[in-house]
């Protein structure tokens, strides 16, 4: 049986026993929720109306950060929090949570100088506790320019280089699901939470749910439910008795992606936008560069958010203005992303006013929502809800007595697990290598070391006893066939977009964006799921969609004026 069936096995016994805590929302807040909860000894469901992570918490920077331009505006407390989180995430997932570089340029009319900049290093550094990745430095035009040979160096003062980290957000959302599922937890993904239960009184009591591949529907009974839908959110209250005024400001994040030969660089480059002063970030990734983001308000329906040839044209120009000599063009494009983010708006003080912290709210009817935050910042954030969620349990008396300290800050995620001390991803790739009993290239074992830490030992087992799961899902790309049985039997993928987009991200790192592998693909879970020709020809298409709403841009390119995206309250994560 698929795991996502014994999940909803296991979730329908929700309507005789009800569940002390059910969480709505599979993107990184609501599975650490869940993780937190599990760890905890409460008996817990999670709930999530497509794949994890498949909204916000896939379509993000990438950046664990501490948010160095918040010391600008005064906002040590979040900066101390955030870089706490940093030193906690390489401790719980160094597989996924790694330093990279920030090269901060200063030009002769850059805002700040180069002495105004330093102090603020060493204040970010401070606030870290001398715990960052590595100290700042301070780097000369000589060093800058053996550093990143393509920024420009007209009026170019200095940089400082300082340190922070990069992450798979989607792979970091997973691992927390599946802690949270190996400490007991139901994990339900494609279940869309349709209304909520009430007793007499009108407290919620539990939810009606649609399994949205098959269309089936019930009732899940719990004593307390976090709302933790992100961009969903005033959606999901909505739902509720009373839902209330809106409390989001939806702001839309775009990013695109190009080829690292065509944009090289070593380290992160902090830009400012030319128009707007935004900031945004060049970011290497392997055998590609991306850069992001955009910061536009949003009113559509979170699920459809999609580049515009606008937001293109405002990256590309962004880009042009620090590496003058890269010449990017819209053509050099090879895909976008496009997120969300929920941030919250105080109504009272006006439109234009809006936080990067979290905020957490109990309704009348008891429906606990939790918004905003940034990505660094989710495992407290997912504490604190939990938190909140055992103190209404307590009002109730419905809180266990053998409760026990959840420990996330400690506990390493599954890939985690085995993970050397020194941290040596070559000598995790050597290991995969073995085990792979020489079918592997050096390139598959470092992609699985990286992408799955101690785990990829156990995907290349799966290659080492099948040679036909040694096959690559594209020529000339490390990613194989062994991925798509690992992501069905171990990763709850249950449909071609949730491996194509998130389990391998050839989505976007595919310079066709994975269409060549897409029939393969679907033959070989049709084959383990045991899916008949219309629903594995409906998954290529629905792969196929989503390929062409990423390229929508491309559509409206040859009409785009010269009007950037106007900006919104600023954030790079």
């Amino acid at each position: 049986m698929h795991r996502q069936d014994q999940m909803m096995e296991r979730l329908e016994a929700g309507a005789e026993t009800p569940f002390d805590l059910l969480v709505v929302g599979g993107g990184i807040t609501g599975a650490g929720a869940a993780r937190d909860a599990a760890r905890r000894g409460l008996r817990v469901a999670l709930v999530e109306q497509k794949d994890l992570a498949s909204g916000t918490s896939s379509r993000s920077s990438k950046l664990v950060h501490g948010g160095l331009r918040y010391l600008e505006q005064g906002e040590f407390s979040l900066v101390f929090e955030s870089v706490t989180e940093r030193r906690v995430l390489m401790e719980i997932a160094p597989h996924l949570v790694n330093p990279l570089g920030f090269i901060f340029p200063v030009y002769k009319n850059s805002r700040r100088g180069v002495f105004t900049v330093n102090v603020g290093m060493w204040l970010y550094d401070g606030l870290s506790l001398f715990r960052s990745p590595k100290r700042h430095r301070n780097l000369s035009r000589k060093d800058i320019a053996a550093e990143e040979p393509l920024l420009g160096q007209q009026d170019l003062k200095g940089a400082p280089l300082y340190y922070d980290c990069a992450t798979d957000d989607a792979r970091l959302t997973l691992e927390n699901a599946l802690d949270a599922a190996a400490q007991g937890a139901v994990v339900a993904t494609y279940t869309r939470v349709v209304g909520f239960m009430r007793d007499e009184g009108g407290r919620i009591i539990g939810a009606r749910v649609r399994e949205q591949l098959s269309g089936k529907e019930l009732d899940v009974r719990a004593h307390a439910i976090i709302n933790a839908t992100g961009p969903w959110s005033d959606r999901t209250r909505a739902l509720s008795m009373d839902g209330g005024a809106a409390r989001l400001r939806p702001t839309k994040g775009v990013h695109i992606v190009v080829d690292a030969e065509r944009l090289a660089v070593n380290n992160a480059v902090v830009t400012f936008h030319p128009k707007d002063g935004r900031v945004l970030f060049a970011i290497p990734w392997g055998d590609r560069t991306y850069v992001g983001t955009t910061d536009t308000d949003y009113a559509e329906d979170p699920a459809e958010v999609a580049a515009t040839c606008e937001d293109v044209a405002y990256l590309l120009a962004a880009v042009n203005s620090y590496f003058p000599s890269a010449r990017l063009t819209p053509h050099d494009v090879i895909s976008t992303w496009a997120g969300v983010r929920p941030l919250i708006q105080d109504v009272a003080e006006g439109e234009s006013s809006v936080s990067r912290e979290h905020d957490i709210r109990i309704d009348a009817d008891g429906l606990i929502t939790i918004a905003g935050g940034k990505l660094t910042t989710y495992r407290k954030m997912a504490e604190e809800v939990v938190d909140k969620a055992i103190g209404l349990l307590m009002l109730t008396g419905q809180v266990h007595d053998d409760l026990r300290q959840a420990r996330t800050d400690k506990e390493p995620l599954p890939g985690a697990v085995g993970w050397p001390e020194n941290d040596d991803h070559a000598a995790v790739a050597r290991r995969v290598l073995e085990v792979g009993g020489g079918r592997l290239s050096e390139a598959t074992a470092r992609l699985l070391a990286d992408s799955y830490g101690m785990r990829g030992l156990d995907v290349a087992s799966l290659a080492a006893d099948d040679q036909a799961l040694v096959a690559p899902l594209v020529a000339g790309r490390p990613e194989i066939l062994a991925q798509v049985d690992f992501a069905v039997h171990q990763e709850l993928a249950a449909t071609v977009c949730d491996i194509m987009i998130r389990r391998t991200q050839l989505f976007f790192r595919d310079v066709d964006q994975g269409l060549s592998a897409c029939a393969a693909v679907a033959a070989r879970m049709a084959h383990l799921l045991g899916w008949d020709e219309e629903r594995t020809t409906q998954e290529e298409l629905s792969y196929q969609a989503e390929v062409a709403r990423s390229r929508r841009w491309r559509g409206a390119e040859d009409g785009a004026g010269e009007d950037q995206p106007g900006p919104a309250p600023q954030d790079a994560s």
